[in-house]
């Protein structure tokens, strides 16, 4: 796992890059926040190849469990990727209402992810 820091507009932006699964599991995704936190990053764009399919499966709650820490410490997040296998009415609700927010985005490109981090 490799971490890229961006900064745009004196915002430091952490994108991580791996070839494999970086979270697998609730605990993966809290000590990625942990980590990146302690850094001084509290924008992280991370790559939905780099998450376990079963993130993107809401029964479970993993999402919603990792999301939340992501939310309580104010830590904004961008999960960057094609989202077009992602046909459920709930996963697309869902990411439909996060992108409406500031704190977690669902997008289509980095770039797009280092514009809608870098924004006040």
């Amino acid at each position: 796992m490799q971490i890229k820091a961006h900064t745009i507009n004196n915002v430091s932006i952490a994108e991580i890059n791996a070839e494999g699964l970086i979270i697998e599991k609730e605990e993966d995704g809290l000590d990625l926040l942990g980590n990146l936190y302690y850094q001084g990053f509290d924008r992280i764009i991370i790559h939905e190849k780099n998450l376990t399919p079963a993130f993107f499966d809401l029964k479970n709650r993993m999402a919603g469990e990792i999301l939340q820490k992501f939310s309580n410490y104010r830590v904004r997040l961008a999960i960057v990727g094609d989202f077009s296998a992602c046909t459920g009415k709930s996963i697309t609700d869902f990411m439909y209402e996060s992108n409406k927010g500031k704190l977690i985005n669902f997008l289509g490109s980095t770039e797009e992810a280092l514009n809608k981090l870098a924004q006040g």
